[in-house]
């Protein structure tokens, strides 16, 4: 059965310095929750917390109802998996998976059972005589998590645990996790920098930012409707465009905003920003469009480079401002360097931000 973990205002100090802040955050049975940021942001010491690693300075921490802050790592019924795979090399992988088991006195017949069933799981039952050292590094980290299968935990804890693998493993890992989510059906929580991981895995993304969450949900909620600007600029690969505006005119039905010399015509209400008021207009690259009346105009810009990606083409430039902008175009687009273009974008896709940074 799948188990809930509930964080009720949970803090950490070292001494005098607070590095988490009063955390609140529920995870559902069976869900899999990211927490993603920025480094040091707090996310794989918010993990460390709840495997028991680190101790809770403040707060509480709740697994099916029970308080955790006093229960010892062992018996919190967690395995985790680190981005450093910590095998023993001079054990056979059949040997590393069962280690734990024995250790815990299980029986032979019993551990045999959860080693096969672990290896079937992940596809490693070829691999049960090697030594580490003769293993890829996806193959080292599927027994690295076969490790944490075998113990059959309640929850599943991954601190950054494809770091270590080259672009093309990491997305291959990427599948095969999700997949034994799905298979296992048991609460995992997963640490990464990689917001990419975040958008293809999660059921729920958590947003960290110096020792706070800044936003928590599904992962096309937190690209479509992003809270603040910080979230805006931090979900979305590439991130949103993010250009200074200011209010020219405002009213019940719409409003205009003036941002890189560029008009920009809203056709919709802009709460408590009236005319003068300071504010932020976002566009994410993909949502940018270069084909004259294709939406209203956004900003006019200079052709700085053009990464030709094959189904895509990626064209970075420049505002009359010096203000950076990625536009990402369908297809393949010749277009020379020096280029000017006025930028076009579907009013629906535009993001607004007041003073605050907060979306409007």
């Amino acid at each position: 059965m799948a188990t809930r973990v509930m964080l009720q205002q949970v803090q950490k100090r070292y001494g005098e310095v607070e590095v988490i802040h009063g955390i609140d955050l529920s995870i559902e049975p069976g869900e899999f929750a990211v927490f993603v940021g920025p480094s040091g942001c707090g996310k794989s010491t918010l993990l460390r917390m709840i495997a028991g690693l680190e101790p809770i300075s403040g707060g509480d921490l709740l697994i099916d109802g029970q308080r955790m802050n006093a229960v010892p790592a062992a018996k919190r019924g967690i395995a985790m998996v680190f981005q450093s795979y910590a095998l023993y090399p001079h054990m056979s992988v059949y040997q590393n998976l069962a280690f734990g088991l024995e250790t815990a006195r299980l029986p032979k017949a019993e551990i045999a059972t959860r080693v096969a069933r672990a290896a079937e799981i992940l596809r490693i039952e070829p691999l049960l005589k090697r030594k580490p050292k003769q293993l890829s590094g996806g193959q080292r980290q599927r027994v690295a998590i076969g490790r944490a299968i075998v113990r059959e935990p309640r929850i599943f804890l991954f601190d950054e645990p494809l770091s270590n693998l080259d672009a093309e493993l990491r997305v291959q890992m990427r599948v095969e996790i999700a997949k034994l989510h799905k298979e296992l059906g048991n609460t995992m929580i997963y640490v990464t920098h990689d917001q990419v991981e975040a958008m293809t895995m999660a059921d729920k993304i958590v947003v960290l930012r110096a020792g706070n969450i800044e936003q928590v949900g599904a992962p096309l909620d937190l690209y479509n409707t992003p809270r603040n600007l910080f979230v805006a600029g931090f979900i979305g690969s590439p991130k949103m465009n993010i250009l200074a505006a200011r209010v020219e005119s405002a009213d019940g039905a719409g409003a205009k905003l003036l941002a890189a010399g560029q008009a920009i015509a809203l056709p919709r209400a802009l709460r408590a920003s009236g005319p003068g008021a300071r504010v932020s207009v976002g566009a994410r690259p993909e949502h940018l469009m270069i084909a004259p009346g294709s939406g209203i105009p956004f900003a006019d810009v200079t052709v700085d480079l053009v990464e030709q990606l094959g189904g895509q083409t990626m064209i970075y430039a420049t505002t009359a401002g010096g203000e950076a902008m990625t536009i990402a175009v369908d297809g393949q687009q010749k277009i020379a360097l020096g280029t000017a273009l006025t930028t076009h974008v579907d009013p629906a896709r535009l993001h607004v931000f007041d003073a605050d940074g907060l979306a409007i």
